[in-house]
C-alpha cells in the first residue's frame, strides 16, 4: 500500500509539475518583471515611441521602418497608472540616454482631472541596452523631463506646484527649484541652447529662463492654454495654444511674438523642418497634419496644405536629412511614416496604446 502511494504520487507529479511550470511561465510573460527591460542591443538608428496606456516603449528600426522592440516600462515604485508621456534624448559620456516623464494620469485628452498631491516620476533608460538607469519619484505630476543642452541636467515641470525642478543628470539630486506660472506643461530649449521655455497653461504665457543662472528673463503673453514652445531652427519658437487654436511664433532674440497663425483646429504639437523649410502642426481630432511654408515675399508662414495620418495625430519627429517624418497617432495606436517631399504616407506601424512622445537616435 505504501509503495502504491509513492508510485501514484510520482505519476501525478509528472502531470502537475509541467502545469506549474507552464503557469509560472505565463505569469512571467504577463508580469514582464524580468524580461520587460532585459538588456538588448539597439545599436541601429531608431525612433523611440512612448505608449501612455500600455506603459511601453516601442523601438522602430529606421532602415526598414519595422517595429524592432517593445520595452515594458516597469517601475518599482509605481506599477500602475504611470502613463508615460514625452521622451527626450541625450548623449551622456559614452552612452545614449532617454528621459521619460510619468505624470500618473492620461494627458491625451487635456490636462484637467489632476488632483492635489499627485506625484510624478522621471525614468531614465539606456537607449542602446533598453535597460533602466534610474526610476525617480518627483513631488508633483510632470508633463515632460528634458535634458539641458549640455546633458548635465534634467528639467521637469511640476504641473500642480507652479515650479520647475532641475536635477543633476548624474546624481539625480535636485539642484534648483524655479518658481513659474500656473499649470506649467512642457519645458523646451532654444536651438542654440541659450534659453529655456516653459508653457504656463493656466496663465496663457511663456516664461523664458536663463539655463545658466535659472533666472526668469521674460514672460511672453500668447494664446489660450499654451502647451509647449516647440523648437525652431530659424531663431524662432513655436507655441501650440490648444484652446486658442493658434500657434504663436516667438522671436528668440527679441522675446516677442512676431506672428500668430490661426488654425481653426486644436493643435497636438508643432514641428519645424528647417531643411525643407516647413512648419507642421498635428490635428488630433481630424487625424491630419497641416503644414505651412515660408514666404520670403512677406517674411511670414503661409498655409501649404494638409494630409492624413490617423486619429489622434500628436507628435512629429524628422530624420536628420528632413526627408522622412514619423507621426504618433494616439487614438489609432500607430505611427505614420511620411514622405516629406510628397506629403504622402509610406505606411502605418502599429505600436502600443495611446502613443504620444517620439524621439530619434542615430
Amino acid at each position: 500500500m505504501k509503495q502504491l502511494s509513492i508510485n501514484l504520487l510520482y505519476r501525478l507529479s509528472l502531470f502537475v509539475l509541467p502545469l506549474v511550470v507552464l503557469q509560472a511561465c505565463r505569469k512571467h510573460k504577463m508580469d514582464g518583471m524580468d524580461d520587460g527591460m532585459a538588456e538588448r542591443n539597439i545599436s541601429y538608428p531608431a525612433a523611440y515611441v512612448v505608449n501612455g496606456e500600455s506603459n511601453t516603449l516601442s523601438v522602430i528600426k529606421l532602415s526598414d521602418n519595422s517595429l524592432a522592440e517593445t520595452i515594458e516600462l516597469m517601475s518599482a515604485g509605481a506599477q500602475m497608472d504611470m502613463w508615460p508621456h514625452h521622451i527626450y534624448h541625450s548623449v551622456n559620456a559614452s552612452s545614449h540616454q532617454l528621459a521619460i516623464a510619468m505624470p500618473g494620469m492620461d494627458l491625451s485628452e487635456g490636462h484637467s482631472g489632476s488632483m492635489a498631491g499627485m506625484k510624478g516620476r522621471v525614468m531614465v533608460v539606456d537607449a542602446v541596452k533598453g535597460t533602466m538607469i534610474k526610476d525617480l519619484e518627483v513631488p508633483g505630476m510632470n508633463h515632460n523631463a528634458v535634458y539641458s543642452p549640455d546633458g548635465s541636467e534634467i528639467w521637469t515641470s511640476q504641473m500642480n506646484d507652479q515650479k520647475i525642478l532641475v536635477l543633476n543628470a548624474a546624481t539625480y539630486a535636485v539642484k534648483n527649484t524655479i518658481p513659474v506660472g500656473d499649470e506649467p506643461a512642457e519645458i523646451t530649449f532654444s536651438a542654440d541652447g541659450t534659453k529655456a521655455y516653459v508653457a504656463n497653461g493656466g496663465d496663457d504665457n511663456i516664461m523664458v529662463i536663463n539655463p545658466a543662472t535659472k533666472a526668469i528673463i521674460a514672460t511672453i503673453p500668447v494664446g489660450d492654454n499654451p502647451v509647449a514652445a516647440w523648437v525652431g531652427y530659424d531663431g524662432k519658437m513655436y507655441v501650440d495654444n490648444e484652446d486658442g487654436q493658434t500657434v504663436s511664433v516667438i522671436d528668440v532674440a527679441a522675446n516677442t511674438v512676431v506672428q500668430t497663425i490661426n488654425l481653426h483646429f486644436m493643435p497636438g504639437s508643432v514641428a519645424h523642418n528647417n531643411l525643407k523649410n516647413e512648419l507642421w502642426v498635428t490635428d488630433p481630432e481630424g487625424g491630419k497634419v497641416h503644414y505651412w511654408t515660408w514666404s520670403t515675399t512677406g517674411n511670414t508662414w503661409v498655409q501649404g496644405g494638409v494630409f492624413n495620418t490617423a486619429m489622434g495625430a500628436h507628435a512629429t519627429a524628422f530624420t536628420n536629412d528632413g526627408s522622412v517624418a514619423y507621426v504618433t497617432n494616439q487614438m489609432a495606436g500607430s505611427v505614420s511614416v511620411i514622405d516629406v517631399t510628397t506629403h504622402t504616407k509610406i505606411k502605418d506601424i502599429l505600436v502600443g496604446k495611446k502613443p504620444n512622445g517620439i524621439v530619434i537616435k542615430y
